[in-house]
Parts: C-alpha cells; structure tokens; sequence
C-alpha cells in the first residue's frame, strides 16, 4: 500500500536503540498491511450496507475485528457479506479467512 517507516535509529552504535528500531522494521509491514486492510474492508462494508438500504450500523473495531448492530432479520444476509468483504478487501496470494460470531453482546459473539 505504499506504506513507509524511516528508521534512522537501525544504524545506531546503541545496541538497545538499534533492536528497537529492528524490531519495528519486522512488525511494521505486518501491522501496517493489517491496518490498511481493515480500513479496506470496513469501506467496502459500509458502502455495500448503504446501497441495500441495510439497517445495521458498524459500531466499533478492534484491532482485527469488527462489532455490527444487526437487527434480527439482517443477520442471515449481514453475515456472509461481511465475510466476503472481510476475506477480499486485499488480494492476497494466501487466502485470508474470516469467523464471525454473534450474540446479544461480544463476549457472546466469541
């Protein structure tokens, strides 16, 4: 996505110093293309929600996950349209998988 991280501290003589800035060049690719790819999915989720007139509304991500309010009769067509903009908001040569869960809250979701 064109992601860039300047880590001037990884030619540092501090051992420590340069670890730090090591360890954020391995992490921040990785973090980085997960950050973008929620956001991806999450405009791709909201637009295809507007355009079938859906009353269901995204309330809340963490980290990887994403809470919807969905009224009853919305759940057997939210859930594999989230799934599918979910697993496709990046293309990947390793297929990405996608639980959902739900409940009246989120620890019954997990």
């Amino acid at each position: 996505m064109g992601r860039k991280r300047w880590l001037p501290d990884i030619r540092s003589s501090n051992s420590f110093v340069r670890g730090f800035a090591e360890r954020n060049a391995i992490n921040m690719p990785i973090q980085g293309t997960a950050a973008d790819m929620i956001k991806l999915a999450m405009v791709a989720i909201e637009k295809a929600l507007r355009a079938n007139q859906y009353n269901t509304k995204m309330i809340l991500q963490v980290h990887d996950e994403l809470v919807f309010d969905v009224p009853g009769n919305e759940v057997k067509a939210i859930r594999p349209l989230v799934k599918e903009k979910m697993e496709n908001a990046m293309k990947l040569e390793v297929p990405l998988k996608v639980e959902l869960g739900t409940g009246n809250n989120w620890l019954e979701a997990h």
